[in-house]
């Protein structure tokens, strides 16, 4: 009997979920268990009656990639392995929820405004000698040499929050600084210690990203913004904690973008550098449409990640219109890709007779 047992936790989710491959009848089934970690487990199988051995391994193999795409990995210790061989921390980044209008908070004065930068979310920890990067599912990851470089120069340890792009890091938020916790105190006072952290040594990979008060100022930056075709701005209260995860609804930070942009499984892979992309919808997966992929990117695998810049998703097809591939994201889960994610084209209202 072949079997593997994968875990996920995250947040208050601690689950398990095995498969195996079984002999019965001559042939081969494919089963199933899952449930909350040292619960009875729900079980089921994908094979209502026995199948070759090749058909068995294929239908295994492409569920265990499946999971494994959503997050789950196969080492017990899910707080200690994840994602190969990166440790997954404890460290979760602040998210944003999107907004339909930004008028209300353009003419607030108790939030900033902030450019919002194309790049991936990156967290980097120094202790001592030692600097880590974070992605935005807590995981461990590589970082540039150059960033690596600049946090070694800035005095003392830290844990800072930005987007990283090439090898530049925009920083917008101060965690901890020398093992003192600072997510409890409001955001104007995390960004002067962040400013007095990037005052403490001549570096030019970290930098801070221009922090905007005043409605004046703020219309001024973001019709500037608008014109110069940036991917959007981010709004956050002056006054808010640091608070790990997304909240359901609302929030203290928000984000507002000037293009579309969304996260697609690879499906398949077409002929002449195109791929199929793929949302889920319900639990299963549908189609996106097909992109090209640029000729100084490399072709991605099946069920990778990637970004995708659109114009608007079709209606019924859910197909995405003037599809830009960006590239994969491996900080962003399978299970992340939704189609709630898309924004649609609006229909003619129809004219009245």
């Amino acid at each position: 009997m072949q079997s593997t047992t994968l875990y996920f936790s995250e947040g208050s989710s601690d689950k398990v979920y095995r498969v195996a491959i079984e002999t019965r009848d001559g042939g081969n089934v494919v089963n199933f268990a899952y449930g909350r970690r040292g619960s009875t487990l729900n079980t089921g199988t994908k094979t209502t009656s026995p199948v070759t051995s090749d058909e068995a391994q294929r239908i295994y193999d492409k569920l265990i990639r499946e999971k494994t795409a959503k997050g789950y990995t196969s080492g017990e210790d899910s707080m200690a392995y994840s994602d190969g061989s990166r440790r997954v921390t404890a460290i979760r980044p602040q998210l944003l929820n999107p907004v339909d209008d930004p008028e209300a908070l353009l003419k607030d004065n108790g939030i900033y405004l902030q450019p919002k930068h194309d790049g991936k979310r990156l967290l980097i920890h120094k202790m001592g000698e030692n600097v880590i990067g974070i992605n935005r599912r807590g995981i461990e990851c590589s970082i540039p040499e150059s960033i690596r470089v600049a946090a070694l120069a800035l005095l003392g340890g830290f844990l800072i929050d930005g987007e990283a792009v090439g090898d530049m890091l925009h920083v917008f938020d101060i965690l901890e600084i020398d093992n003192t916790d600072m997510r409890a105190i409001p955001y104007r006072d995390r960004l002067v210690r962040l400013l007095n952290l990037l005052a403490s040594a001549q570096q030019t990979s970290i930098q801070w990203v221009a922090t905007i008060s005043g409605q004046a100022s703020k219309r001024r930056v973001y019709d500037q913004l608008r014109k110069d075709n940036a991917e959007g701005v981010v709004f956050k209260q002056i006054g808010a904690p640091y608070s790990q995860g997304r909240p359901n609804s609302g929030g203290t930070q928000f984000k507002y973008k000037f293009v579309e942009t969304a996260s697609v499984i690879i499906r398949e892979i077409n002929a002449k550098r195109s791929v199929a992309m793929a949302v889920w919808d319900d639990g299963n997966l549908v189609s996106a449409g097909n992109v090209t992929i640029p000729a100084d990117q490399a072709i991605p695998q099946i069920w990778d990640v990637a970004e995708v810049r659109y114009l608007y998703a079709m209606p019924g097809s859910g197909a995405l219109y003037q599809p830009v591939y960006l590239g994969v994201r491996d900080d962003i889960m399978s299970v992340e890709c939704s189609r709630r994610q898309l924004k649609f084209r609006k229909e003619p209202e129809e004219v009245a007779a």
